[in-house]
């Protein structure tokens, strides 16, 4: 793992669950990581009850739009987070995984997606915590 270790989070459609995951990270790790999002397929908008619950946290996803996975994307990434994706994610060897079940936003309101981004906060705080863990004590993770 790099001095910046490189977090990949995927998605089928990246216009929700994989947008709050990097949103979030992102806000959490200061720059001390990496964070990149993308979908298998991706959606034509950001999912806007993900783009409500993150803007109520004082977050700005303005910037954010859906993102093809690609090869290079993949191949840059020392941790691939998965996120429902199931068979359309496809498989890059040598990469450590980690998917995380979760229900899908799509066309839910915004009571029913926050239980949602909550746990991908919950995740990616422990994620981070893990990452700068290995980090400080100079492991070095090379999968």
């Amino acid at each position: 793992m790099s001095d910046r270790p490189v977090v990949l989070f995927l998605c089928i459609h990246n216009a929700g669950r994989s947008l709050a995951a990097r949103v979030l990270l992102d806000h959490h790790a200061g720059g001390r990581i990496d964070v990149r999002s993308a979908g298998s397929e991706p959606g034509e908008q950001l999912n806007p009850s993900v783009v409500a619950l993150l803007v109520e946290r004082g977050l700005n996803p303005a910037k954010e739009f859906p993102k093809p996975l690609t090869d290079a994307l993949a191949q840059e990434a020392d941790v691939i987070v998965t996120m429902g994706c199931g068979d359309t994610c496809p498989v890059y060897a040598g990469k450590r995984y980690l998917d995380w079940q979760l229900d899908d936003p799509a066309g839910q309101p915004v009571e029913a997606v926050r239980p949602i981004v909550d746990e991908i906060d919950k995740r990616t705080r422990a994620l981070l915590a893990e990452l700068l863990g290995e980090q400080r004590n100079g492991v070095d993770d090379d999968h």
